[in-house]
């Protein structure tokens, strides 16, 4: 509307030589583009519009800045919350339990700003030059708000031992009684919070300082302790497809929370996460918060690998009586012991289970065991389960070839589908960041241009809008009976490759090739190395197979194999010149 009431005023900009104008509250005639503000202003041709009033003044002078303008006094610590409860909250429509955000992450929270001397302490580390006594409600407005607030805790004496003044109240914001002064002591022009350019520069010794990807350690310690039936490949599957907020989180903070300069490096995130890095860092985590045992998993958990198999033979589509030998190798291997799953970050060795990758390798293991995988077995029994089925459809054997084929096709347009998308995936936020105030004109204005011209493609590209996103799902690939288009290989047989004797079953093949009979010594980061030209094109195969629906990569996979095996076959790997040691029973 103000850009139609400028119309009339045709004047070139003295700064920028643009005809684009606008208006301001008072009346004055503003460049767009520049933002520069000229003397002129409009003139009010009919007062008639106007009744019971005189117009005693025209021009009455630009309109002076509100505070909220120039946004709360607010920390980086307080920016990683808001996106921590974003994610809470995509994760409970999800169908996590509301103790997850409540409970859980809340206590996380709370314990990591006390370890990181960031709050509940007498001296919080906001500035390096001042000691500050963070009060109850310093920090206070978050999503949590409705619940126990995250930054407050009355038991606290740090909290209550702070007597200094509080700030000018804003609506909707509760003061940090602090803030002000810090403002006007350290707080530098380079960051939009009081502690950017600090935090950026903190380094102290034994400190985990927080990021983005910290953020999905914490959503992932918290669903871990919960033993919700979401696993690590899970959540980055979930971020990736934009159900759980990473990549340009900080566009859901409050119009308030004024993000520049160093903000920019501590919040923006511009690449995806890795499956390993996560992993990693919340190991890291756990210690750091000096975290007790995590509760037991147990046989009837969802991250447990007998679920866990039976899940992922569904995913790959592989026969149902292959359950049963994947029970087999767990029991015989102990990988699915109480102790061996759960994870105790306070143990000597704090470590814990990789659970959707180890239920990847004992498949693995269990293919190997049926077909051998070397690029000559499986394709022969292949031969003999297509001529059984031939003249008996009703229990078709499994056919490894058959399958090999389904899969790969399912699997090649799954991947040209997810290339796509990430090629469309706009990296750039709505919220544009700039390094300081001087460049916002600047950056605000290149930021319209690029909306303007996705719009004008968009409407070349789709003339029709596109429907919304689909609901997340648990399985990627949908295998049914009644698809016709797909063979659903589950109701299919193994008596092909299993021979009867009495009431047990046994494997035909006879053979077995060892992933690695060499692992890496103690100080190595990885167990072994993984090249694909020293493995048969069938094993790559459901390597690269299985490692896409994780997103990992092949090698990790690999890594994992070899473990269980390591643990199937102890004798072959015990050296020629080293005696296995015998193991005395004490009698008592």
């Amino acid at each position: 509307m103000e850009l139609e009431e400028a119309k009339e005023f045709k004047e070139r900009c003295t700064q920028c030589d643009a005809v684009s104008w606008g208006l301001t509250d008072e009346g004055r005639y503003y460049c767009t583009s520049c933002h520069n503000v000229t003397e002129r202003s409009k003139e009010v041709l009919n007062t008639e519009a106007i009744p019971n009033t005189k117009i005693k003044a025209i021009n009455r002078g630009l309109k002076r800045k509100s505070k909220l303008e120039k946004g709360w006094d607010w920390y980086v610590c307080e920016g990683f919350q808001h996106i921590l409860c974003q994610q809470a909250e995509a994760l409970k429509t999800l169908g996590v339990s509301l103790e997850l955000k409540n409970e859980v992450l809340h206590n996380f929270w709370k314990r990591y700003l006390q370890k990181s001397k960031q709050a509940y302490c007498k001296n919080p580390v906001y500035t390096s030059g001042r000691k500050v006594t963070v009060p109850e409600d310093c920090l206070g407005h978050s999503d949590w708000a409705s619940d126990p607030e995250l930054l407050s805790d009355t038991n606290c004496p740090s909290f209550v031992e702070s007597g200094a003044e509080s700030q000018s109240e804003v609506p909707g914001r509760k003061p940090c009684r602090n803030a002000k002064a810090s403002r006007s002591e350290g707080a530098s022009v380079c960051s939009g919070s009081l502690d950017g350019v600090e935090y950026s520069q903190r380094k102290e010794k034994g400190i985990v300082k927080m990021t983005v990807p910290r953020t999905l350690a914490f959503c992932y310690l918290s669903l871990l302790w919960q033993r919700e039936a979401i696993t690590l490949s899970d959540l980055l599957r979930f971020v990736e497809e934009d159900h759980i907020p990473y990549i340009n989180a900080f566009q859901h903070f409050p119009e308030e929370m004024k993000l520049y300069g160093r903000d920019k490096g501590i919040f923006a995130v511009e690449s995806w996460p890795d499956y390993e890095d996560i992993y990693q860092k919340m190991i890291e985590m756990a210690i750091f918060l000096d975290l007790p045992r995590f509760p037991d998993i147990t046989e009837d958990c969802f991250l447990h690998p007998n679920i866990l198999c039976m899940k992922y033979l569904m995913e790959v589509n592989l026969p149902d009586e292959m359950h049963g030998l994947t029970c087999q190798v767990v029991k015989v291997t102990g990988i699915g012991e109480v102790d061996f799953l759960t994870f105790d970050p306070i143990a000597k060795m704090a470590k814990t289970v990789r659970y959707d990758v180890q239920a990847m390798a004992v498949i693995v293991v269990v293919l190997k065991l049926l077909f051998l995988l070397d690029d000559n077995v499986e394709w022969s029994l292949s031969d003999l389960a297509e001529d059984y089925n031939e003249d008996h459809q009703d229990k078709p054997w499994f056919d490894f070839r058959k399958w090999y084929q389904v899969m790969k096709k399912a699997v090649d347009e799954k991947k040209q589908k997810r290339e796509e998308t990430r090629a469309k995936y706009l990296w750039k936020s709505e919220r544009p960041l700039y390094h300081s105030h001087i460049d916002k004109p600047v950056v605000y204005k290149r930021r319209e241009m690029v909306v303007s011209l996705q719009k004008q493609f968009s409407a070349l590209v789709h003339p029709t809008p596109t429907s919304g996103g689909k609901k997340p799902s648990s399985f990627q690939f949908n295998w049914t009976e009644e698809d016709t288009n797909r063979t659903c290989f589950h109701g299919h047989s193994l008596q092909g490759v299993l021979s009867k004797k009495g009431q047990s079953l046994l494997i035909k093949n006879s053979l077995y090739w060892l992933s690695t009979q060499k692992f890496c010594r103690s100080y190595c980061r990885h167990v072994t190395t993984y090249e694909e030209a020293n493995f048969s094109l069938s094993y790559r195969f459901v390597l690269n197979l299985f490692s896409f629906l994780l997103r990992i990569k092949s090698s990790l996979l690999h890594e994992e194999v070899s473990l269980i095996e390591k643990k199937l076959f102890k004798r072959k790997y015990i050296k020629p010149n080293q005696p296995a040691r015998s193991k005395r029973v004490r009698r008592r």
